[in-house]
């Protein structure tokens, strides 16, 4: 379990550039499995969680090339179903919660899937009934082995339907879409999940010959195809990790330039970063976010306390809301945290707590924060991440911090934050990497 040792207290200068979004390309690289011709992708980032799926999929028979800082290029040609019944393919699977969007795929090409229990962040139980029940209505067969805690996904040919999704899943969309591409005849998809990365998704998957129509809204409409060829695919700038970056800013007092961030694509998180008073400017396609000596939290119109909440896109990504806590410790002015769809994301607070935050967890959903207005700087503490976006939050923390921190179990970082120290570091950060 690896550890970062930050020296707290230091102003950070200097230009970010943005790496590839983890969730885009974790569905992109899953697609590659819908045709046997050759698909190249690039901005793809070099961080765990990606790495153990290109690992997957070159073990499942996948032929891999890296042809750049970025970019590989994978031909799905030769895929070894047996290999889904070994131990080593269990293993692999069960420890990457990514790996649940290769069912969908396997089972419109080959007709069959396995698919361990996955694992992931551990921030309360994440469900995968839209998935199942999506791709069950299209035609496939699922049967569970509790014993061995596997799921086995079956079907002789699938064909388009109408559905209407319990949730607006984005993963669960993706598995769906993906399925439904190869499908015989039309499906229509309600409630689709309609963010950036599911639009890249489907723009990929219409250059590779599908028919998908309403991209960007929650009504997908599908006339399956009976084959997919190759295509070439950049991967948009990581939305999570400009929000992260712009906290960070804020919170240490920075001045830091956020280059080639695809501005367009980031929705409504600029602006509930200015909510919580942040200043930051747009320019071209870079932000920028000057050094401040302070930030004052927004209220609402009629003076009452402002709450800020996840929710599906268009709404705001219950991935920032680690970020957007800990940077309102140090803000002037309250905010209360609503976390909606996971139940053990707010439970790194104690930590922050212990750190001299004012935080009243309220339920394992909402969490009030009493802004200390940089009255009182955060005191250094020895952290464990739980989960990576808790992860980077801690990371912000102590860098804001009066002191040195330590952070275990950084591996959880390094899933979703490529070369996060050398980057900061090179800036002027002081964190230093023990690995063990």
């Amino acid at each position: 379990m690896s550890t970062f040792v930050v020296e707290g207290g230091h102003k950070l200068h200097g230009e970010l550039i943005p790496q590839g979004a983890k969730n885009e390309a974790l569905e992109v690289i899953c697609a590659v499995l819908l045709t046997p011709e050759k698909v190249t992708i690039e901005n793809i980032p070099d961080i765990l969680d990606i790495n153990n799926l290109i690992s997957l999929l070159k073990d499942m028979g996948v032929k891999v090339t890296k042809e750049g800082v970025g970019t590989y290029s994978f031909e799905a040609s030769n895929i070894d179903i047996n290999y889904l019944q070994t131990q080593e393919f269990f293993r692999k699977a069960a420890s990457l919660r990514g790996s649940v969007m290769i069912i969908g795929p396997l089972v419109a090409r080959f007709g069959y899937a396995i698919l361990p229990k996955p694992g992931g962040d551990k921030i309360g139980r994440r469900r995968l009934d839209t998935h199942f029940l999506g791709i069950q209505r299209l035609g496939a067969e699922f049967a569970y082995d509790r014993d061995r805690q596997r799921y086995e996904i079956k079907s002789k040919g699938l064909k388009g339907t109408y559905m209407l999704l319990d949730e607006a899943s984005v993963t669960g969309t993706a598995n769906i879409l993906m399925a439904s591409v190869l499908a015989e005849g039309e499906t229509t998809i309600y409630n689709a999940a309609c963010e950036p990365y599911l639009q890249q998704l489907s723009k990929m998957l219409n250059s590779m010959g599908a028919h998908i129509e309403g991209v960007g809204s929650n009504l997908l409409h599908i006339t399956g195809v009976k084959e997919l060829h190759g295509c070439r695919h950049r991967v948009l700038p990581d939305m999570i990790e400009v929000g992260s970056f712009i906290g960070m800013a804020a919170m240490t007092g920075s001045d830091i330039r956020l280059k080639d961030v695809s501005f367009d694509d980031l929705g409504i998180i600029p602006e509930s970063f200015r909510r919580l008073g942040i200043k930051l400017d747009r320019i071209g396609d870079d932000i920028h976010i000057p050094a401040c000596d302070g930030y004052e939290i927004d209220t609402f119109m009629d003076g009452s306390i402002l709450t800020i909440a996840d929710a599906p896109w268009p709404g705001l990504s219950p991935d920032l809301l680690s970020v957007m806590l800990v940077v309102a410790t140090q803000a002037r002015g309250s905010v209360l945290i609503h976390q909606k769809m996971f139940e053990s994301r707010l439970f790194f607070v104690d930590k922050l707590i212990d750190m001299g935050a004012q935080i009243i967890l309220c339920d394992p959903h909402r969490a009030a924060i009493i802004g200390l207005g940089g009255r009182n700087r955060l005191r250094a503490t020895t952290m464990v991440s739980p989960d990576i976006r808790a992860g980077i939050a801690m990371l912000i923390a102590a860098m804001s911090a009066q002191g040195t921190s330590r952070i275990h179990n950084i591996d959880q970082i390094d899933r979703g934050y490529q070369d996060i120290d050398k980057r900061l570091n090179a800036i002027g950060a002081n964190i230093i990497r023990i690995s063990q």
